[in-house]
């Protein structure tokens, strides 16, 4: 009994040591996995960044599934590298946004809503896809505000904006908002 002690004590030892001496593969284990590798952004080219990023993007939405697929993985990675290329693009941020919300990661997915508001409080895209978080969610109110600020700008001839404000008004039993938005 104390030979087999000894023999666990011994590989309890060596394991330990090991972590120790390959910290990544510790980290990455708890999934905080740090790189100190300096990205040069400015060598990257964002078009075809942006264009590979779109095709993983739109075959991700393809698949209903919360599951972080290859495709959404994929596009996750890129979007994240053109956002920091290029944060004035809130394209980017918006689609983060929406495959963060896609797959489950609701705070991220708001505060990259709320970051490309920020960065651009006069473009509908990123209320419209807000209001489409709040909707899935069945919080109707708040997506009604956010479907407002998308139609206010720009949006007011989108189709899928008005028809989710329609569906909300009705809902609510707003008959005014209806007239408002051309019922």
């Amino acid at each position: 009994m104390a030979q087999l002690f000894k023999i666990l004590l011994l590989f309890f030892l060596i394991f330990a040591v090991n972590i120790g001496n390959n910290s990544n593969c510790f980290a990455a284990i708890h999934g905080a996995l740090e790189y100190k590798i300096p990205i040069e952004y400015s060598k990257m080219n964002e078009e075809e960044l942006n264009s590979t990023a779109e095709f993983y993007y739109n075959n991700s939405l393809k698949n209903n599934s919360k599951e972080v697929d290859e495709n959404t993985s994929k596009a996750l990675i890129l979007y994240t590298m053109l956002s920091n290329k290029n944060p004035q693009n809130i394209i980017y941020t918006v689609r983060l946004g929406s495959l963060y919300d896609k797959i489950g990661k609701d705070r991220w997915a708001k505060g990259s809503f709320y970051k490309a508001m920020g960065v651009a409080p006069s473009r509908p895209e990123p209320y419209f896809y807000l209001g489409e978080f709040y909707f899935k969610r069945q919080l109707y109110r708040k997506a009604l505000k956010m479907y407002k600020k998308a139609y206010k700008n720009g949006y007011s001839s989108h189709s899928m904006t008005i028809i989710r404000l329609k569906e909300i008004y009705i809902m609510l039993g707003d008959k005014e908002g209806l007239k408002a938005i051309g019922h």
